[in-house]
């Protein structure tokens, strides 16, 4: 994940184009309900997944689960205090979940990073951040020769959360209650392929409960074989 403190990059061509591609798709999807007004391009699809399918990925990250990490150099142990799961994108458990994602969107899924869980137990939070590359940033190097930049971004409930842990997109005036099954995705680029800084959101602390999630980022380029 990055930080907000650096020049985030210019605009992209290809970038652009992506944007205007899954727009176009999800536009099209009688499932998708665009929500983003002019500040971001936001989609939300109910019942993405099924319960058994979110139990058993509950599961999954309760038995293989380890402390969140941060990518910036500028981070503190306190911005993001979840736990995350590092799934295996062959499994039989992962790989119909991480293809669907892509097919959603209409992105090849070798630009798609692996699916990764998250688990946040009451009073953990992630801290307002965005999901792209910032360009300014030590990691950009190592990030661009493998994908590129990250263009969407697709996360799914797992659960109801009885209080807290909704996702908070202050700039563009979208706060999200955790629901079962509950897909949303977003663009991280504005119309012009520069990242879009309105994307700018937070995990809020969870009160009551446990909230589970897994999320799914795209490359600009092909991500598999890094």
């Amino acid at each position: 994940m990055a930080l907000t403190t650096k020049q985030p990059g210019g605009p992209s061509t290809l970038r652009a184009e992506i944007g205007r591609s899954v727009a176009a798709r999800l536009d099209a999807d009688p499932r998708a309900r665009s929500t983003g007004g002019e500040a971001i391009q936001f989609y939300r699809v109910d019942q993405f997944l099924d319960a058994r399918q979110c139990e058993t990925l509950i599961a999954h990250i309760d038995a293989n689960r380890r402390p969140s990490t941060l990518l910036s150099d500028s981070g503190d142990a306190s911005f993001r205090t979840s736990d995350s799961c590092d799934m295996d994108r062959w499994s039989d458990l992962v790989r119909p979940i991480d293809e669907s994602i892509a097919a959603l969107l209409g992105i090849a899924p070798e630009r798609g990073e692996t699916m990764q869980g998250q688990r946040y137990a009451p009073g953990q939070r992630f801290r307002a951040h965005h999901d792209y590359f910032h360009e300014g940033e030590s990691y950009w190097a190592r990030m661009s020769a493998k994908g590129g930049q990250r263009t969407w971004t697709a996360m799914i409930y797992l659960n109801d959360v009885a209080e807290g842990g909704a996702t908070w997109f202050p700039q563009a005036g979208l706060r999200v209650r955790p629901r079962q099954g509950l897909l949303l995705a977003w663009n991280n680029m504005a119309a012009d392929g520069r990242p879009n800084t309105q994307t700018l959101h937070e995990g809020t602390p969870v009160v009551e409960g446990v909230k589970y999630i897994v999320t799914k980022w795209f490359r600009e380029a092909p991500w598999i074989g890094e």
